[in-house]
């Protein structure tokens, strides 16, 4: 593991409730699994990403907000994520899954702008994505928010996965 979050605490990060287990929790992601899932979706997945996913493979995080310098559909000072899908296909919420990344852009009409890795309480109606348009097929992509209700508009959140795992806060900070 490359300790990309040897500075950050993982073992507070996942809200272990039994709905993220059995939603989004898969088995851990080996080397086979990750070269799969890149493979079918046509993208390096981060460094930072696989390194979260080994530690847990998908769920909920306990900090559900992430603040934006603009309005979103969802909230003027903030988007909320409502589960981080895992490396895999077997769980419907998973990158490969039946409601994974490829799923959005097939079936909603998202944008195929990167990997759609996390869902929001919209139920379908806003994505949170890696954009890979900036950085290539195999560079570090940057961390956007698209809302399918309004055109699909794209929010920038966050230069890295990195960045948005650790500006995650608590969705009380907005109330």
């Amino acid at each position: 593991m490359s300790n990309i979050f040897n500075d950050f605490d993982l073992s507070s990060f996942w809200d272990e409730c039994e709905y993220a287990l059995s939603t989004y929790r898969l088995e851990e992601a080996d080397e086979a699994t990750i070269s799969e899932v890149e493979t079918k979706l046509s993208y390096k997945l981060p460094d930072s990403y696989i390194e979260l996913m080994q530690y847990k493979n998908g769920g909920i995080p306990c900090n559900t907000a992430f603040p934006t310098q603009e309005s979103t559909t969802w909230a003027t000072s903030h988007v909320a994520i409502a589960g981080i899908m895992g490396i895999g296909s077997s769980k419907s919420y998973s990158l490969c899954g039946s409601m994974g990344s490829q799923f959005m852009i097939d079936e909603w009409g998202y944008p195929n702008i990167g990997i759609y890795f996390g869902n929001c309480p919209s139920a379908g109606h806003d994505m949170i994505a890696l954009d890979y348009r900036k950085c290539g097929l195999s560079g570090i992509p940057q961390v956007v928010h698209v809302a399918q209700v309004s055109d699909y508009k794209i929010t920038f959140l966050a230069h890295t996965f990195e960045e948005f795992v650790k500006g995650l806060v608590p969705d009380h900070v907005f109330d």
